[in-house]
């Protein structure tokens, strides 16, 4: 593929320090509707992610290049994976979450909360006590570009928690408009979740009275959520998010990948040629970051090291 000379818009001085001398944008892989959900798998040092409109799962790596991983694929969303080092998915056709096994079982895990079926998980987290954290908008459900439409049953918008011992689903948020991407801080004591409500969804348009911030909530006794605090306003709105060992966040957004301390200060921005929906670190020790932008795939290298499996 290309390579894009990489363009890094610094805000401070420390974040040029975070990539290699002469480390460039590149372009690995395109053709894409909507790229989404990147997840890294380091023991076979390949990357799978969705490619949501056409209803599949690509997977990429250097040594094989790019292949169809699953089609169709429920117009899977986001990816994680567990400390089994299972896929755990996002799916917006099956409004559920599910489990795939590197020997390629596959389960589905949650479908409903309280009875109602959910509305169509977006992105996941695994917390280090096995717990799966999700968040569920509308946005598989609100035409037929993403998953099927159809209306909701819960009537809401929401952050859920999987019981890793009951498999139960709780709620644990429910005061997000558009709950997206989602990650824990290196010691799990907070939760960073994206509200991108100023983007409405297919059939929606924008509007700009609504969310476009990351929040922090203090995770609490390790299942429950507490106070909660935004960190930063994002230009149009977030969507995927990551956290590094250091516990910056890395936030997707329309021009590219912002740089964030906790307090919500911008060290920089990674600028992307296409509007970025989703990230993860990958690569040898977790240090390539790998960029979901719209119709292509992006990597680079960084001096950073990515804080959990995906």
């Amino acid at each position: 593929m290309g390579t894009e000379q990489t363009f890094l818009a610094a805000e401070d001085a420390r974040f040029a320090s975070f990539f290699p001398a002469g480390s460039t944008l590149e372009r690995i892989a395109e053709g894409f509707i909507w790229a989404e959900g990147p997840v890294w798998f380091d023991e076979i040092a390949e990357l799978r992610f969705s490619d949501i409109p056409n209803n599949r799962m690509m997977a990429w790596s250097e040594h094989a290049g790019l292949r169809v991983f699953r089609q169709p694929a429920q117009w899977t969303n986001g990816h994680t994976r567990d400390r089994t080092g299972a896929m755990i998915s996002c799916e917006h056709g099956g409004r559920c979450i599910s489990r795939t096994t590197m020997d390629g079982g596959y389960e589905v895990l949650a479908t409903h909360w309280r009875g109602k079926r959910l509305n169509s998980p977006n992105d996941v987290v695994v917390k280090s006590d096995g717990s799966i954290w999700f968040t569920d908008p509308p946005y598989g459900i609100v035409s037929d570009h993403e998953g099927i439409r159809a209306e909701s049953e819960i009537g809401g918008n929401h952050v859920y928690r999987i019981d890793p011992a009951s498999g139960v689903v709780e709620r644990i948020a429910d005061d997000f408009d558009r709950p997206n991407g989602l990650a824990f801080s290196p010691d799990e004591t907070t939760l960073y979740v994206a509200d991108s409500g100023r983007a409405r969804g297919h059939g929606f348009g924008s509007d700009d009275s609504r969310p476009h911030h990351v929040r922090a909530l203090e995770v609490i006794d390790g299942c429950r959520l507490g106070a909660s605090r935004v960190v930063a306003e994002i230009d149009r709105v977030p969507d995927g998010l990551r956290v590094d060992t250091e516990g910056l966040l890395w936030v997707s957004a329309a021009d590219g990948v912002h740089c964030l301390t906790p307090s919500g200060q911008r060290l920089g921005r990674v600028l992307v040629p296409e509007v970025v929906a989703n990230l993860t670190f990958g690569g040898p020790g977790r240090s390539r970051l790998f960029i979901c932008a719209t119709s292509a795939i992006y990597a680079v290298d960084t001096t950073r090291c990515g804080a959990q499996i995906s």
